[in-house]
């Protein structure tokens, strides 16, 4: 692997089924005994988050802990950067105090990549979202989930139809499972409004509809997305209403997906609009093990990163350390 992981096309998709390989090892261990591994005792993961989040920052710190490194979370908020400070001076403080790995979470696309590539730092870059470019751990756990569900896809999700639906323009998790799935061997339908498909949508390895009605019965998992409201400063659909009786996931639609299909959403969901509570909480809804398997992601990534010998090989062999 790369030192940083900043896009899913820093991932071969060899190093990808690893990285899932080494996530199913790390939740052997987990639930045993022993609950966390010394591999990255006294190193340090910085979390860099210049944008609210909740999940994936209590993921990051949780993956850390419990592969012993010291964390420090460092936000925008009531920090030096409200004052002002630039991020190649944060940059610099961190790489001052002795971070091995920093974790960030940008507003601006290429921000990670802009983190990795300065100089400014020797710790290992790992991008947590960067404006509306990518997400790659969202994916990885995204993937994780689907294939835990699809005991047959262990090394290929050739044969897998997957739906990504909503607000496609502003989602780095969209843009991240559109990689990521399609190099694993699924087939990829994004369904949105037309205002909300990124121009240039011809040329990714996806089809696409308008209509959620013609697909949500044709896949095997279903993923739905937050319309990014914070992101929007036009007019994308008429209505909060119009939208969800067009492109939410209601009961009657969740009725029609297919005997063992699933339902993702990468949280926070907004009830009601694009995702009705009914569907969220349904039997075949996966948001809650997204949310646990994130933590194993992470570890799997900060491991691989940092641990030196990784834990599962191309191979298969285990690190029994």
């Amino acid at each position: 692997m790369n030192r940083h992981l900043l896009s899913i096309n820093d991932l071969s998709a060899n190093e990808a089924l690893m990285l899932l390989d080494t996530a199913s090892e790390l939740r052997k261990i987990s639930d045993g005994p022993m609950k966390k591994l010394p591999t990255l005792r006294g190193l340090t993961v910085v979390n860099l988050f210049y944008e609210d989040s909740t999940r994936t920052r209590i993921s990051f710190e949780s993956a850390a802990k419990r592969l012993s490194a010291d964390v420090i979370n460092f936000s925008a908020k009531g920090s030096s950067v409200s004052k002002g400070e630039s991020l190649k001076d944060t940059a610099q403080t961190l790489q001052a105090m002795g971070a091995d790995a920093v974790v960030i979470r940008h507003s601006a696309s290429g921000a990670a990549q802009r983190l990795a590539d300065s100089g400014w730092i020797a710790a290992s870059v790992i991008n947590a979202g960067d404006g509306t470019h990518e997400h790659p751990t969202q994916a990885l756990l995204d993937a994780f989930t689907i294939r835990e569900h699809f005991p047959d896809h262990q090394r290929s999700f050739s044969g897998l139809n997957v739906a990504i639906v909503g607000d496609i323009l502003h989602s780095r998790v969209a843009r991240s499972n559109v990689l990521l799935l399609t190099k694993l061997g699924a087939s990829v339908t994004l369904v949105a409004p037309p205002t909300l498909l990124p121009v240039g949508v011809e040329s990714w390895p996806v089809t696409y509809s308008f209509n959620l009605d013609e697909v949500v019965s044709e896949v095997d998992v279903v993923m739905m997305l937050r319309v990014q409201q914070e992101r929007m400063h036009d007019s994308f659909f008429p209505t909060a209403r119009e939208y969800s009786r067009s492109f939410g996931l209601s009961g009657s639609r969740l009725a029609r997906i297919k005997s063992g299909g699933i339902v993702m959403h990468p949280g926070p969901m907004n009830r009601g609009l694009e995702i009705s509570a009914e569907s969220a909480d349904a039997v075949n809804s996966v948001v809650l093990e997204q949310v646990a398997n994130g933590v194993l992601i992470r570890m799997s990534v900060l491991y691989s990163l940092l641990g030196g010998v990784p834990l599962v090989t191309e191979m298969g062999a285990v690190d029994a350390r």
